[in-house]
Protein backbone atom coordinates (compact mmCIF):
# COMPACT_ATOMS: atom_id res chain seq x y z
CA UNK A 1 0.00 0.00 0.00
CA UNK A 2 1.08 3.45 -0.83
CA UNK A 3 1.77 6.07 1.63
CA UNK A 4 -1.23 7.73 -0.13
CA UNK A 5 -3.40 4.63 0.41
CA UNK A 6 -2.89 3.67 3.65
CA UNK A 7 -3.83 7.44 4.37
CA UNK A 8 -6.89 7.02 3.02
CA UNK A 9 -7.52 4.09 4.65
CA UNK A 10 -6.38 5.04 8.33
CA UNK A 11 -8.38 8.25 7.60
CA UNK A 12 -11.56 6.36 6.56
CA UNK A 13 -10.76 3.93 9.61
CA UNK A 14 -10.53 6.83 12.43
CA UNK A 15 -13.81 8.03 14.38
CA UNK A 16 -15.97 10.19 12.05
CA UNK A 17 -19.70 10.43 11.17
CA UNK A 18 -19.87 9.64 7.67
CA UNK A 19 -21.88 10.46 5.10
CA UNK A 20 -23.70 8.31 2.60
CA UNK A 21 -24.81 9.32 -0.85
CA UNK A 22 -27.00 7.29 -3.18
CA UNK A 23 -28.91 7.33 -6.22
CA UNK A 24 -32.43 7.00 -5.82
CA UNK A 25 -34.38 4.81 -8.58
CA UNK A 26 -37.47 7.11 -9.00
CA UNK A 27 -35.34 10.14 -10.85
CA UNK A 28 -35.04 12.52 -7.60
CA UNK A 29 -31.49 13.57 -6.28
CA UNK A 30 -29.51 11.37 -4.55
CA UNK A 31 -30.32 10.75 -0.74
CA UNK A 32 -27.46 11.93 1.36
CA UNK A 33 -27.32 11.30 5.14
CA UNK A 34 -25.14 11.31 8.07
CA UNK A 35 -24.57 7.71 9.50
CA UNK A 36 -22.77 5.61 12.17
CA UNK A 37 -20.59 3.27 10.44
CA UNK A 38 -16.94 1.25 10.81
CA UNK A 39 -14.35 0.45 8.71
CA UNK A 40 -10.71 -1.16 9.01
CA UNK A 41 -8.16 -0.68 6.93
CA UNK A 42 -8.25 -3.50 3.93
CA UNK A 43 -11.36 -4.61 4.97
CA UNK A 44 -15.46 -4.45 4.68
CA UNK A 45 -16.95 -0.92 5.05
CA UNK A 46 -20.29 -1.13 7.15
CA UNK A 47 -23.06 0.72 8.42
CA UNK A 48 -26.55 0.55 9.48
CA UNK A 49 -30.22 2.22 8.80
CA UNK A 50 -33.63 1.30 9.66
CA UNK A 51 -33.18 2.09 13.74
CA UNK A 52 -36.09 2.93 15.96
CA UNK A 53 -38.73 1.62 14.20
CA UNK A 54 -38.16 3.78 11.19
CA UNK A 55 -38.44 2.27 7.54
CA UNK A 56 -35.97 4.37 5.18
CA UNK A 57 -35.90 5.16 1.33
CA UNK A 58 -32.18 5.26 1.67
CA UNK A 59 -32.42 1.55 2.38
CA UNK A 60 -34.47 1.02 -1.08
CA UNK A 61 -32.51 3.12 -2.97
CA UNK A 62 -28.77 1.43 -1.57
CA UNK A 63 -30.52 -2.07 -2.73
CA UNK A 64 -31.20 -0.62 -5.61
CA UNK A 65 -28.16 0.81 -6.41
CA UNK A 66 -25.62 -1.45 -5.46
CA UNK A 67 -23.23 1.19 -4.85
CA UNK A 68 -23.12 4.30 -2.71
CA UNK A 69 -20.42 7.59 -2.39
CA UNK A 70 -19.25 7.60 1.22
CA UNK A 71 -17.34 10.86 2.89
CA UNK A 72 -15.89 11.39 5.91
CA UNK A 73 -13.77 14.43 6.75
CA UNK A 74 -12.35 16.65 9.12
CA UNK A 75 -13.97 20.23 9.26
CA UNK A 76 -11.60 22.07 11.52
CA UNK A 77 -8.02 23.29 9.83
CA UNK A 78 -6.29 22.02 8.18
CA UNK A 79 -9.33 20.31 6.74
CA UNK A 80 -9.17 16.75 5.39
CA UNK A 81 -11.60 14.81 3.78
CA UNK A 82 -11.72 10.68 1.75
CA UNK A 83 -14.38 9.61 0.01
CA UNK A 84 -15.24 6.54 -1.40
CA UNK A 85 -16.92 5.08 -3.81
CA UNK A 86 -18.04 1.86 -2.66
CA UNK A 87 -19.81 -1.61 -4.08
CA UNK A 88 -22.85 -3.42 -1.89
CA UNK A 89 -21.27 -6.79 -0.97
CA UNK A 90 -24.06 -7.93 1.41
CA UNK A 91 -27.54 -7.20 2.61
CA UNK A 92 -28.74 -8.35 6.38
CA UNK A 93 -29.72 -8.26 9.64
CA UNK A 94 -27.14 -7.46 11.95
CA UNK A 95 -25.80 -9.46 14.61
CA UNK A 96 -25.12 -7.86 18.30
CA UNK A 97 -21.82 -7.85 17.87
CA UNK A 98 -22.34 -6.16 14.34
CA UNK A 99 -24.04 -4.01 15.58
CA UNK A 100 -21.66 -3.20 18.60
CA UNK A 101 -18.56 -2.87 16.39
CA UNK A 102 -20.41 0.31 14.69
CA UNK A 103 -22.12 1.89 17.64
CA UNK A 104 -19.24 1.30 20.21
CA UNK A 105 -17.26 4.13 18.25
CA UNK A 106 -19.89 6.78 19.12
CA UNK A 107 -21.34 5.52 22.36
CA UNK A 108 -19.99 4.43 25.77
CA UNK A 109 -20.18 1.01 26.51
CA UNK A 110 -23.35 1.27 28.28
CA UNK A 111 -25.42 2.70 25.91
CA UNK A 112 -24.06 0.78 22.94
CA UNK A 113 -25.04 -2.48 24.39
CA UNK A 114 -28.73 -1.02 25.40
CA UNK A 115 -28.80 0.38 21.60
CA UNK A 116 -27.54 -2.91 19.39
CA UNK A 117 -29.90 -5.19 22.05
CA UNK A 118 -32.55 -3.01 21.51
CA UNK A 119 -32.81 -3.36 17.38
CA UNK A 120 -31.47 -6.57 17.42
CA UNK A 121 -33.80 -8.49 19.79
CA UNK A 122 -36.73 -6.34 18.57
CA UNK A 123 -38.63 -9.02 16.31
CA UNK A 124 -40.53 -6.71 14.44
CA UNK A 125 -37.34 -3.95 13.83
CA UNK A 126 -36.91 -3.56 10.52
CA UNK A 127 -32.71 -2.85 10.97
CA UNK A 128 -30.69 -3.54 7.32
CA UNK A 129 -26.88 -3.88 7.78
CA UNK A 130 -24.99 -3.05 4.88
CA UNK A 131 -21.25 -4.18 3.69
CA UNK A 132 -19.65 -2.53 1.32
CA UNK A 133 -15.84 -2.99 -0.27
CA UNK A 134 -14.54 0.98 -1.22
CA UNK A 135 -13.83 0.64 -4.76
CA UNK A 136 -12.42 4.27 -6.10
CA UNK A 137 -11.06 6.67 -3.36
CA UNK A 138 -10.43 10.87 -3.33
CA UNK A 139 -9.14 12.57 -0.80
CA UNK A 140 -7.67 15.94 0.34
CA UNK A 141 -5.33 17.05 3.19
CA UNK A 142 -4.50 20.85 3.50
CA UNK A 143 -2.13 20.18 6.01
Amino acid sequence: MTTKQQWRAEFLAGQHVGVVSVGRPDGLPPTTVPTFYAYEPGGALTMFTNTQGRTTARAEAIKAAGVVTFLVQEESWPAKYVAVEATLDSVSRPTVEQMLTIVRRYMPEEAAQQFAHAEVDNPDSTIVFFSFTPARWFSADYS
